[in-house]
Formats: structure tokens, sequence, C-alpha cells
């Protein structure tokens, strides 16, 4: 075995840190969800936490544009192409049925190919789509002069809330999802390990390249 370098320093300290305030969110959303915004004081700590964390996810999700969008490299590597729209199904059958058949995976990264098709599909659509739905909708949510009374003359913030708590329950299950992935590499930890060195073992003769 020998190591092969994945994943770049500042991704995994925006994948971690972003980890932590998704969790911290949804955290201190269930619980204003249970007590209701309105029975809570301007000043309630847990509300001023969801708010601070709200804001910290707009700052990592421009964070993680920036990063993307400077290398084409990096933007090639969430690029959805044909050749994987025709190895989608081949991997989400992997995904289902390698634990019970022993099936290999299919996909191998590499410098020219780092996420495989699920992959580029859910993380697009979580960092396109779901966390920035949920950093606008949050934001509308906060004391904002003169956007918060249009939208309440509008009756829009019902809509907004109902948008916020939809995407909410699409991240719960996207984590579900992301850790049940995360076990499948070599190892059980492997995939989880590379996140944190940067570095995955391989077997000797496999592919292998410094992905920046």
């Amino acid at each position: 075995m020998k190591e092969r370098e994945l994943h770049p320093l500042p991704l995994r300290l925006w994948h971690w840190v972003n980890a932590a305030i998704v969790i911290g969110l949804i955290a201190t959303g269930l619980y204003l969800r249970r007590h209701g915004i309105a029975a809570l004081t301007p000043h309630d700590p847990v509300l001023l936490w969801h708010k601070g964390l709200g804001l910290a996810m707009v700052a990592a999700i421009l964070f993680w544009w920036i990063y993307t969008l400077s290398s084409r490299n990096r933007r090639r590597q969430y690029a959805v192409g044909r050749s994987d729209l025709k190895s989608l199904f081949l991997q989400a059958r992997f995904y289902l049925f390698s634990p019970f058949t022993g099936e290999k995976d299919p996909f191998t990264a590499s410098i020219d190919q780092k996420y495989n098709p699920l992959q580029k599909t859910a993380y697009g659509a979580v960092t396109l789509l779901v966390l920035p739905a949920q950093a606008l909708t949050g934001l509308s949510f906060m004391d904002m002069e003169p956007l918060r009374n249009v939208l309440l003359s509008a009756n829009l913030m019902g809509i907004l809330d109902a948008v916020h708590v939809l995407f909410t329950y699409g991240l719960v299950l996207y984590l579900i999802v992301h850790l049940y992935m995360a076990t499948l590499g070599e190892r059980v930890f492997s995939h989880t390990k590379a996140m944190i060195v940067g570095s995955e073992e391989i077997a000797v003769g496999s592919d292998e390249g410094r992905l920046t």
C-alpha cells in the first residue's frame, strides 16, 4: 500500500468547519422549532447561536465558491459530464449492494477524476442549492429592514419558513447518506482519515496524483 494525496488543506479545513456549522444549525434549529421563535426573547442564547452559525455558513459558502472557482482543476472536479451520466447507475448499484456482495468500487479517484458521478451530483446539489437556499431563507428571518417589512407585507414569511424547513430535512438526509458513503473505502475509516490527513492508502499500481 502507498499514500495518494487527495484533499488539500484548505478543503479539509472547510469540510470540518462546515460540518460543525451544519450540525450546530440543525441542533439549534430543532430547539427553535420545538419551542417556537415567537415564544423566545430576541436575546435568547439558542436563537443568537442559530443566527451566528447562519452567518458563519454564509461565510463558509462564499469561501467554497471562491476557492473552487479560483482553480480550473477544482472547478472541473465538480462538473458532471456524459461519462458520469453513463456510469451513474453502476455507481448507485455499488453503494446499494456492495456491503452484501463484496463488489469492488467501479470508480478510482485520480488527478483527473476526484469524485465519482454520485458524489459530484450530491456535492453539487448541496453546495450550489441546499446550503445557499438555507442561508438566503435564514437571512430573511433576521431583522434586516426594509427587507423584512417587504416580506411580511407580501405574506412570504410562511413560504420562506416552509422552504427553510424542507431543505433542512434534505440536509439531514444528505448527512445520513454521506456518513454511510464515508464507510465504503478500503477500510471503514479510510475516507474519513483522508479528509483529516489529506491522503488515502491505495494498492500499489493504482492511479495516483496530487489534487490541488
